[in-house]
């Protein structure tokens, strides 16, 4: 483009060419030029959120949901410091996301100038880049490389500080074209070589797991897994991957998983990951392997190439896309001979462990949540943040479809809200449930506000029992008996009436027997809805009550 342009309106020019229709945001006055040039940009919504935290959740949320970056608009210092919630997620997620962040002008810079900070080493090791973009005439070249960076080999978050004076800066400059990631594929040999080793194994495990991933993808891999009769794991939280009803499918490894599935992984003759990062939660605390050389014949496919042998060591690393890589096994067309036994006992395993538990109280979750898999659609999106109430969904719900579990593996308290704004946002077609906790809830229970202000349908479940469970339940483990700081029931709000402050619905539900009910009236309510469900705080886990827990650790 020939004519002179802000650097402000350059920016957007460039959102609008990457293909950019929503961007999160909460307003400040560092920005005011970029708020003003979308306001001339109908192709591009304005989200304005309560939080920045909550805002940079969404914009996370968004990344995952539609492979491509979330973007995120906030303001200086305390904007910024909030919206590193959201960013860490973004980071340890493995998630496309660009977080656009106000600065000060540049002739104050590095004098501790109001609400200053040094991006580049706040965010150095949250972030994939930080580019903090000083001259107007770089700012195609800055946003384009910004995109190129979320999206290429393993995915993350890239943060460009914006400072306020170079935003109204003019000048000539071209735009760029819109990102695309480098597809890195496998070849033929190395295709060969993953077949034969599968076809030879006695005790072969399939581990998927991280980002970049696709329905086409997903559809291909059941496909081959259940032709091949391979036996078929997640990595904690990216259980959409593979039909739970599958019979292939036998569980998740991540917190709390089974031991009988940690103990059949770390058992396998061979372990195919793809996808997977294999971090500390997707590994079971780093003991479904030995490091550095595993005892199983490990093939590691990742899309960045330093994440293979960065703690276990393979015997084949394969650098490629887990799109590209799927697309290739699964042409050769199925495997013979892989033992059918081995994959049937595996399944057996885990239908047992997600069998339904009986716990204490007039809730019974484990009822609740099968309810919901008989009576919600399929393609219903779930979120949630991180505490015990969790392990309801996760233990016993049956994801069937990719793309209906948007939850943070990095375990970040507070996701779920915004999260379900995110998917009712992106697919606005789609059933949206959040599950959250009590404490879990009041940490971004504002985006209600946001919720409400674009009637956006989504249903959430607090599982209110009155405490910061997991903290509790390792309260109890260490110190039985010793309540510190984790009692929430004092100073809990009443969810209903909060709900209907935010012009939500709200109700409680008390009985397990009400539920469906209740949700038929949230369900039929035009807008965001909660219901606040009941728990008994002794039903800590499916497994052990707050008094067991408490009366092992005495004794132990």
């Amino acid at each position: 483009m020939t004519i002179s342009r802000s650097a402000a309106r350059i920016l957007v020019d460039q959102l609008v060419i990457q293909g950019v229709d929503r961007v999160f945001c909460v307003p400040g006055e560092s920005f005011l030029a970029v708020l003003d040039a979308l306001s001339d940009t109908p192709q591009i919504e304005l989200v304005t959120c309560r939080h920045e935290g909550g805002a940079a959740m969404m914009a996370e949320a968004w990344g995952k949901l539609t492979g491509r970056p979330g973007i995120l608009f906030c303001s200086r210092g305390p904007g910024a410091t909030n919206a590193s919630s959201g960013l860490h997620v973004a980071s340890q997620d493995s998630t496309p996301m660009i977080m656009f962040i106000g600065q000060n002008p540049r002739d104050v810079l590095t004098r501790e100038a109001f609400q200053e900070v040094d991006y580049r080493h706040m965010f150095g090791t949250q972030a994939k880049a930080v580019l903090q973009l000083d001259d107007a005439a770089r700012t195609s070249e800055y946003v384009t490389r910004a995109f190129q960076l979320a999206l290429s080999g393993r995915p993350g978050p890239v943060v460009i500080p914006l400072p306020e004076d170079m935003l109204h800066d003019e000048v000539v400059v071209a735009d760029g074209r819109p990102a695309v990631a480098p597809e890195n594929g496998p070849s033929p040999e190395v295709i060969e070589t993953v077949r034969a080793a599968l076809a030879g194994a006695e005790r072969p495990v399939v581990l998927l797991g991280g980002s970049g991933w696709s329905e086409e993808a997903v559809a291909r891999f059941r496909a081959f897994a259940e032709a091949s009769d391979l036996a078929v794991t997640a990595s904690f939280r990216r259980q959409h991957l593979m039909d739970n009803a599958s019979p292939n499918y036998i569980g998740e490894v991540g917190l709390g998983a089974n031991p009988k599935l940690v103990a059949r992984v770390q058992q396998a003759d061979v372990l195919l990951v793809i996808g997977a990062r294999l971090g500390e939660i997707g590994t079971a605390g780093y003991t479904i392997m030995d490091s550095p050389q595993p005892k199983q014949r490990l093939i590691h496919v990742y899309p960045g190439a330093d994440e293979i042998g960065h703690v276990y060591q393979p015997e084949l690393g394969v650098v490629s896309s887990p799109v590209a890589f799927v697309r290739a096994l699964a042409a050769a067309g199925p495997l013979p001979g892989c033992p059918a036994a081995f994959r049937a006992d595996a399944r057996a395993d885990y239908e047992a462990w997600t069998a339904p538990k009986v716990s204490p109280g007039d809730i019974q979750m484990c009822e609740i949540m099968a309810w919901i898999d008989a009576n919600l659609p399929e393609d219903t999106i779930f979120t949630n943040g991180a505490g015990n109430f969790a392990v309801w969904l996760h233990r016993f719900h049956r994801y069937r479809r990719f793309g209906t579990q948007v939850a943070p593996v990095c375990g970040s308290m507070g996701y779920g809200v915004p999260a379900a704004l995110a998917a009712a946002f992106a697919r606005p077609e789609a059933t949206v449930v959040c599950i959250a906790g009590d404490g879990d809830f009041q940490m971004t229970c504002t985006e209600l506000a946001t919720a409400k202000a674009h009637g956006l349908k989504i249903r959430v479940l607090i599982l209110n029992n009155g405490m910061l469970a997991t903290i509790r339940m390792h309260q109890e483990k260490n110190y039985p008996g010793r309540v510190s700081g984790t009692d929430l029931s004092a100073g809990n709000p009443d969810f209903t009436a909060l709900a209907k402050a935010y012009g939500a619905y709200g109700e409680r539900v008390e009985k397990t027997g009400d539920f469906a009910a209740a949700w038929a009236r949230a369900d039929a309510h035009e807008g965001p809805a909660v219901l606040e469900i009941m728990i008994d705080p002794e039903a800590m886990t499916p497994a052990m009550t707050l008094s067991q827990i408490r009366a092992a650790a005495q004794k132990g």
